[in-house]
């Protein structure tokens, strides 16, 4: 009778089938693990690591998500039922470890919209973007030139679920949120869009630059439904919470918005 085949040959070999989306008789490979001397676990394990991992059936990957955002997207014919759309989306790696989905808040088609990087505890919270310390400072500012999410001002973020540690979101993270943030702006048509940060300004302008060398000027966005914005970068009111110092600048940024919405709105 022959030996056993060793447990390590046996494990890479399915893992190969399962990633390459054979079906694997899991009962027979139960029972040549089993009989497989034990003494080449390790070697086994360390295949496993080295290994790619498989990718379960039924499993959507972030590109099966993405187009998934940009059907639904493309189905909301009212910014109501987009909101809907997005609270009842799955695809975000970051949904599990949220309360809820921090969609938008303020005026909807208002000739300003605000685009800020995603939600962070308070805003997990109550479910509306900029509402820490952070929205406060951008209440002030918007204040400053007239603006107030009340009466002429649409705010949002170019992610709707709270990071763990609210760390950066990641690429995969924005790409799924991007087909809704581009409907959003079709459906409340902005004069003007302030890209809050450099995570909105680089990821929406698609851009090497910081936020640094972005703000002060003025761009074209263009949605993957081909409605065009100009788009302003600024300093993050999060960012001047930690340099106060370089609130100029801000201010600067401000007029220069305060200035594009006369001549797009008079």
């Amino acid at each position: 009778m022959s030996a056993p085949a060793s447990r390590e040959p046996i494990s890479a070999l399915t893992d190969w089938w399962t990633a390459m989306g054979v079906d694997v008789d899991e009962a027979l490979v139960e029972a040549l693990l089993a009989a497989a001397p034990e003494e080449e676990a390790p070697a086994r394990q360390a295949v496993k690591a080295a290994a790619p991992a498989p990718r379960r059936r039924g499993v959507r990957s972030a590109d099966d998500w993405t187009r998934e955002a940009a059907r639904l997207s493309a189905e909301a014919a009212t910014l109501e039922a987009l909101a809907a759309a997005i609270r009842a989306f799955e695809g975000s790696p970051l949904r599990a470890g949220c309360e809820q989905a921090v969609v938008y808040d303020g005026t909807p088609g208002a000739g300003l919209m605000v685009i800020g990087e995603g939600p962070g505890a308070e805003e997990d919270r109550q479910g509306k973007p900029f509402v820490g310390k952070a929205g406060q400072l951008l209440d002030r500012m918007l204040a400053a030139i007239h603006r107030s999410r009340s009466e002429n001002a649409f705010i949002t973020n170019v992610n709707y679920w709270r990071p763990p540690g609210n760390r950066n979101p990641e690429a995969e993270e924005l790409a799924v949120c991007r087909p809704f943030v581009d409907r959003m702006i079709e459906l409340t048509q902005p004069k003007l869009i302030v890209a809050a940060g450099g995570v909105p300004a680089v990821s929406l302008l698609a851009s090497k630059d910081g936020i640094m060398k972005l703000r002060g000027n003025e761009y074209s966005y263009r949605t993957a439904g081909g409605f065009t914005a100009p788009l302003i970068p600024m300093l993050h009111p999060a960012y001047l919470l930690r340099r106060p110092q370089d609130k100029s600048r801000a201010w600067r940024d401000l007029l220069l918005i305060e200035a594009r919405l006369a001549d797009l709105e008079g």
